[in-house]
């Protein structure tokens, strides 16, 4: 019975595609549902897509948004790769 409470995450082809995700963040202690947007910015491999929000958003929530959703993440206060990733890992998505 636990699998029917367990949240599907859609795939990095499926945000770029729909071009936004509600993503549940920790901001300031408190528990808020933020819409992040799909952006894109230029890199060494080429143009990559990235999660935006216009917000501060604390770092251990970007680093944790960045690993769960395999996407950079970028925020007012900063921006975050997933682990072992560089912008080059996701120049591919928009090809």
């Amino acid at each position: 019975m636990a699998g029917e409470f367990e949240k599907t995450i859609p795939s990095a082809k499926e945000i770029i595609a729909k071009g936004k995700i509600d993503i549940t963040v920790k901001r300031g202690g408190v528990i808020q549902r933020q819409e992040f947007t799909v952006q894109r910015a230029m890199g060494p491999g080429g143009e990559y897509p990235y999660l935006f929000i216009d917000k501060f958003v604390d770092l251990g929530e970007l680093v944790r948004i960045a690993e769960e959703y395999q996407l950079p993440v970028t925020a007012k206060n900063g921006s975050v790769f997933p682990k072992g990733k560089t912008s080059k890992d996701f120049a591919d998505l928009l090809r």
